[in-house]
């Protein structure tokens, strides 16, 4: 029987980890802190950027194109020149995209060079970002939109699994597989997200093949973000098993904290509710955004969540919670190069 692998001394988190997504965005680490609606905002992503990482401003978050460009600036300021972000979400619901427009224009203008899309393919936007030579990655569900992304010419993809806190669309897959089967026929850098939230997955993505990982609920208590103490700590009690799916038969579906709205809204479904206007108030972001993110009702709102916020710890710094996946990355990825090095 072969004996166990003797334990050995956490190795020291070197400076950088180099990736195809770390050299074409100019970071030192792998980690991606996917664009979270309300949430993203200057002080959240610059804080991330300083640990080394990439984050991403939602343009949806601001209310006005004033607002908007002023985040850009506070977050410019705030990151003392590093690079940062801007998520532009692409909708069904056609009469809010002229809005990503402006805002894509915006953020060129502002001197922003890095792009995550999601929703809806992002070719209305690539001319505009292909004339600034920005870079874009997209954020997909499916192998087969994966490969179209990258066949419509973007720089990198994202590939979520159905563990995806927000809305991972219709895709059935977890992260793993698919991102096992996507790697079969990308050519182009490579994301993974969905259920996220330890070191060790961050070493087991890279030694999958991909080129980062992508990240949100385990950020969601962290002290930059911008909600109530009352929602991070409701955050930090949930377990694993705190989330659920909803709109699945809207073909709309979303992964969110298992709290009081969602299980009203789960309830309509399960009488016949078959439109967003089955649903009111209680799928609204604006109230959530003003119960929840604001007023700590977390009991309310529709609050976006993964099972990876089982491994939150505590509110606090965004530094401290990357610190510490490194921490675990380098130690499981040392087990690994043991167990290579024994055989």
């Amino acid at each position: 029987m072969t004996p166990p692998l003797a334990p050995a001394r956490v190795p020291a988190i070197p400076q950088s980890w180099p990736t195809r997504i770390t050299e074409l965005m100019g970071i030192r680490w792998p980690l991606l802190l996917g664009g979270m609606m309300w949430l993203s905002d200057a002080r959240l992503v610059a804080a991330m950027v300083r640990a080394g990482g990439m984050g991403f401003i939602t343009a949806r978050s601001s209310r006005t194109d004033e607002d908007f460009r002023q985040a850009l600036r506070d977050c410019a300021a705030l990151t003392d020149g590093l690079p940062f972000g801007v998520n532009l979400t692409l909708s069904r619901r056609a009469a809010r995209n002229d809005a990503m427009l402006t805002r894509l224009r915006i953020a060129l203008d502002e001197g922003v060079r890095l792009f995550e899309t999601a929703g809806l393919p992002p070719a209305p936007l690539l001319p505009a970002i292909r004339e600034a030579g920005a870079i874009v990655i997209h954020k997909c569900a499916h192998v087969r939109h994966a490969v179209a992304a990258q066949n419509m010419g973007v720089d990198a993809v994202t590939l979520v699994g159905m563990e995806e806190g927000g809305h991972p669309g219709s895709n059935q897959l977890p992260t793993f597989l698919n991102g096992a089967y996507a790697l079969e026929q990308l050519h182009i850098p490579l994301a993974l997200g969905g259920g996220i939230g330890h070191g060790r997955q961050i070493a087991a993505a890279l030694a999958l093949g991909a080129d980062a990982v992508v990240m949100g609920s385990v950020f969601t208590p962290a002290q930059e973000t911008p909600a109530h103490d009352a929602y991070k700590q409701r955050v930090v009690a949930t377990n694993e098993h705190g989330t659920r799916t909803v709109l699945g038969g809207l073909g709309d579906t979303w992964r969110i904290l298992d709290n009081e709205n969602a299980r009203k809204v789960a309830a309509l479904e399960q009488a016949g509710a078959n439109s967003y206007a089955d649903f009111g108030e209680l799928i609204s972001g604006e109230r959530t955004q003003a119960l929840a993110y604001q007023a700590g009702l977390h009991e309310e709102g529709m609050l976006s969540m993964g099972p990876a916020v089982g491994f939150a710890r505590g509110i606090e710094p965004v530094e401290s919670i990357v610190r510490r996946l490194q921490q675990e990355c380098m130690q499981a990825s040392a087990r690994f190069r043991r167990m290579v090095d024994s055989a």
